[in-house]
């Protein structure tokens, strides 16, 4: 879904090279079939330039619709310097608010998430630009065959700055709504942390967008400039959740997920090298085009971990708000007279467990105070409310997405499923608890680990779809030691 929110973000440069429409409408695609509508808008009044990109998606999960809708709006001076910024997401209920204005070098920034709201000032992401400074600083490229440039983007919706590599290609014929056009194909990688997102976009002789395509969990995401009428009409819906699983091998023994596992994983795309964290229980190394990835339930003795707590790890933030007073007064109600911190975290765990007593996959993503609030969702509802309980209680966490084994899920045996749970620093390491499934075990691959930002989990997400997992073995007992 984070990838689906950067389509601001391939877009805005492309509006950089002439005077844009307006306003301008696509349809949106997912492996051939229509999902949503996507909305730029452009005013001029009084010297200052708004730019608004309205995102409405409605996309299938195990059989469960999620609606997403994400809207930016950016002012501008006309000489393309960042003013002002707010963005508004939607995930299944769930709403996001971010306000933002520019302060030279810092950002006063007002963020709302779940009934709470939080105030702060923030760097300015140095050489960062909006989509009328975009749009101003490629006025002189041009769209001369092999032309190559890159620009700073910034994104409001997770305050994030992504350089994007553009380079310039062959006039082409492509086929568009309402017929076969002779368009420019540009190419464009965003660099925004995990994997490069790359894409492709036609441009006409006005030099506006007509046709963009980004790979998506495996499939081909596609928009299509069109009239308001067809970029708004109804969508057909698609359920692309089977492309997100891992299919293994053959069965794997509880036994074997207990003692530990060496995993063997392939990109299934030939595109860029696979990228995934090493963490006080998994070890990766890199064979070739392959990781061979080395999982014990528990942290090796001996071993340590470079990844140190930062005071971050300790802290609240919009999805764990762990000072709210709701989610302070759950953790004390959950450890009761629990003193040590590793008893404290696994007593949370079963809390957690017993407490989300409606087990959905229709909430989306939540945030720690709205899951206290209302107990219900998936594995990533079990995360953020433990994570911030733990933080609650001064224990630093983090909140990892990656994959995790089942025998069998929705109609598929012996497959890895998308899932997220928590990593708590306890006697000096980084140790894993899962409060959505019966516990940590082997079976658990990290993909990425974040601090409960949905935008940070689904960039580890990017993965989905491109993994082939080539074996699966035990791990020799003088490793497990």
């Amino acid at each position: 879904m984070r990838r689906l929110v950067l389509l601001a973000l391939v877009l805005a440069p492309l509006f950089a090279h002439a005077e844009p429409p307006a306003d301008q409408w696509f349809t949106v695609l997912l492996d051939g079939r229509k999902i949503g509508a996507f909305e730029t808008t452009r005013v001029v009044k009084n010297g200052r330039v708004t730019t608004s990109q309205t995102l409405d998606l409605s996309l299938e999960r195990a059989g469960t619709t999620i609606a997403l809708t994400s809207k930016e709006t950016t002012e501008e001076t006309a000489g393309g310097k960042p003013l002002s910024f707010s963005s508004v997401s939607k995930l299944a209920g769930g709403e996001t608010i971010i306000d933002g204005k520019v302060n030279g070098s810092t950002i006063a920034v007002k963020t709302s998430t779940g009934g709470a709201s939080q105030q702060r000032e923030i760097p300015w992401p140095s050489g960062a630009l909006m989509p009328e400074g975009l749009r101003l600083a490629g006025l002189a490229r041009g769209l001369a065959p092999g032309t190559e440039y890159s620009a700073i983007a910034f994104q409001p919706s997770s305050l994030d700055a992504a350089e994007i590599r553009t380079r310039v290609g062959a006039a082409e014929p492509v086929d568009l709504p309402d017929g076969e056009a002779t368009l420019t194909a540009v190419e464009q990688t965003i660099l925004l942390g995990g994997s490069p997102v790359k894409s492709r976009l036609w441009v006409n002789a006005e030099q506006i967008v007509q046709k963009l395509t980004m790979p998506v969990v495996g499939v081909e995401l596609v928009l299509l400039a069109c009239d308001r009428a067809c970029a708004t009409a109804p969508n057909q819906g698609t359920d692309i959740f089977d492309r997100t699983l891992m299919l293994a091998p053959r069965p794997l023994a509880r036994s074997e997920l207990l003692r530990g596992m060496r995993y063997t994983l392939a990109p299934s795309d030939g595109g860029e090298p696979l990228k995934l964290p090493d963490t006080g229980e998994q070890r990766v190394k890199a064979e070739g085009d392959a990781l061979v990835v080395e999982i014990t339930p528990a942290p090796r003795a001996g071993a340590s971990d470079e990844t140190q707590p930062i005071p971050a790890d300790y802290e609240p933030n919009d999805w764990l708000q762990s000072t709210a007073p709701e989610v302070k007064a759950l953790a004390k109600r959950a450890i009761g007279e629990t003193k040590e911190p590793g008893a404290q975290m696994k007593t949370l765990e079963t809390f957690v467990r017993g407490y989300i007593r409606n087990k959905s996959l229709g909430v989306g993503y939540a945030s720690a105070l709205e899951v206290v609030k209302k107990p219900e969702g998936d594995c990533t509802e079990h995360a953020v409310l433990l994570a911030a309980l733990g933080r609650s209680l001064g224990i630093a966490t983090r909140v990892v997405d990656g994959l995790a084994y089942a025998p069998d899920f929705a109609g598929k045996d012996r497959v890895f499923v998308p899932h997220a749970w928590v990593q708590a620093w306890i006697g000096g390491r980084w140790q894993s608890f899962d409060a959505a499934l019966p516990g940590f075990d082997a079976g658990h691959i990290a993909l990425s680990i974040g601090d409960g930002d949905p935008w940070r989990f689904y960039a580890g997400l990017d993965m989905l779809g491109r993994l082939t997992l080539r074996n699966a073995v035990p791990l020799p007992a003088e490793i497990v030691r």
